[in-house]
């Protein structure tokens, strides 16, 4: 029986979901989108998971994009965008942080996967693309994306050129958040996840989501909403044993409420 096209495990507070099609160059599938899809309804409903990690086996690519040869084809092309479409926005609205470990190109539809993520570690040497004008595609969803990490004129020359970019010019243009030399990103990624586990879970939760509800709202309407979260957050049982802890000068205990 062959393994799924995308592992999941869970370590300590971290749910892990690494994509499997290495001999694919972890290209996109309906049925890895599936399970991406299967997993985060898995992460949500517990409890005792904090963060996610997403990563790719092997070193060659993080995420080549669609995998042409089964993702699009003939008419299975809209079904297979759509689903595309909204994981992209579950991924970009879902209420716990994920952090993308990327350990190899990412082009493409890899893109969309990994600016979806919160936070991004890349190691040296990997490039980052949009080579769909070189097939007579082009970027449409993860436009949305790029747009909203980086600047407009930068992007467009990424995406009519197709030129590809370094780990160090990806965090540059604000594509990701950290290039590291390849010894040093399971460091970098692992201590992340573990300060971030540590933190109060659900302010966590309630801030992601209020961040991701005012993200095309002028300012004004964005801080009445905020404004109003904030309270929300005031009241859970976690911010109450923060700021007790704080005074006490101990370790919280958070509860998740």
């Amino acid at each position: 029986m062959s393994e799924p096209e995308l592992l999941y495990e869970v370590k300590d507070a971290v749910a892990w979901m690494t994509i499997n099609r290495e001999a694919r160059r972890n290209a996109l599938s309906l049925e890895m989108i599936d399970l991406l899809s299967e997993y985060l309804d898995r992460v949500e409903n517990d409890d005792n998971i904090r963060v996610i990690c997403l990563t790719a086996a092997g070193e060659k690519a993080f995420c080549s994009g669609a995998d042409l040869a089964t993702t699009f084809e003939g008419k299975e092309y809209e079904a297979g965008a759509k689903k595309f479409a909204e994981i992209l926005k579950r991924m970009a609205s879902f209420p716990k942080p994920i952090v993308a470990r990327v350990n190899g190109h990412c082009m493409a539809g890899g893109m969309g996967f990994m600016l979806s993520c919160d936070i991004v570690y890349a190691r040296e040497g990997v490039k980052f693309g949009t080579p769909e004008v070189n097939v007579g595609l082009f970027p449409m969803m993860i436009g949305a994306l790029i747009f909203r990490n980086a600047g407009r004129k930068k992007a467009m020359e990424m995406i009519y050129t197709a030129r590809t970019l370094s780990a160090s010019e990806a965090e540059e243009t604000g594509l990701i958040t950290r290039a590291v030399p390849r010894e040093e990103l399971d460091r970098v990624v692992d201590d992340a996840l573990t300060t971030i586990s540590a933190k109060a879970p659900i302010a966590i939760k309630l801030g992601r989501r209020a961040l991701a509800a005012v993200q095309d709202l002028n300012l004004s309407d964005a801080l009445d909403h905020l404004c109003k979260q904030l309270g929300a957050v005031i009241d859970t049982e976690d911010a109450k044993e923060g700021l007790t802890a704080f005074m006490q000068k101990r370790k919280p205990e958070w509860k998740g409420r």
